[in-house]
């Protein structure tokens, strides 16, 4: 055999184990891209599922909070509805009493006996506004405050320390836990 022949022969055999190493190697290639592929396949359903999840979760989330909405506007109208029913249910003894007084007044009863029940119903009726937290603006004599009493006029005051100051009370104001309720109406020296 002669060196070319040799020398052909290896350059065969070469070649030749070089395609089965390229076979091999691009065998391992799509192997490994297969197992990639597998591996990404997986990732992206175990995403889906995932995200589907949290989709529902979502959904689940705005129906419950739908729900505490729809729940929570229904009670606070039954609470406006509703709301005065106690303080009127306290009133009706008082309102009793006016009836009784008003049938004494038409049968002509003692007047100093009729001045006394008025007087006992005033005074359950002002005991009922303390309950509630309302109390009367106590004004004559104080300096003015545009933020609980209301001018109605000004008149001469009768000394020099008695300007700026309330005079004279015309109707008298309330408060409700420190919020004006009225504004007293007030005569203020001038």
């Amino acid at each position: 055999m002669s060196k070319k022949n040799k020398k052909n022969q290896n350059e065969e055999a070469k070649a030749a184990q070089d395609q089965a190493l390229n076979e091999e190697n691009v065998q391992q290639n799509q192997k490994q891209v297969a197992e990639e592929t597998s591996d990404a396949d997986k990732k992206i359903a175990d995403l889906e599922a995932a995200l589907e999840h949290e989709k529902n979760e979502y959904l689940f989330l705005m129906a419950e909070f739908e729900n505490f909405r729809k729940r929570t506007l229904k009670e606070k109208a039954d609470l406006i509805k509703n709301g005065a029913e106690s303080a009127m249910r306290e009133l009706l003894p008082v309102v009793d009493d006016l009836e009784r007084a008003l049938d004494a007044i038409s049968k002509g009863g003692d007047i100093d006996s009729l001045k006394e029940g008025v007087d006992l119903i005033y005074n359950k009726f002002v005991k009922y506004l303390e309950s509630q937290h309302v109390k009367a603006i106590d004004s004559t004599g104080k300096d003015f405050d545009t933020d609980v009493h209301e001018a109605v006029t000004m008149f001469p005051a009768p000394d020099p320390s008695m300007k700026g100051k309330v005079i004279d009370t015309t109707i008298k104001g309330y408060m409700i836990n420190d919020k004006v309720l009225r504004h007293a109406k007030v005569v203020v020296g001038s």
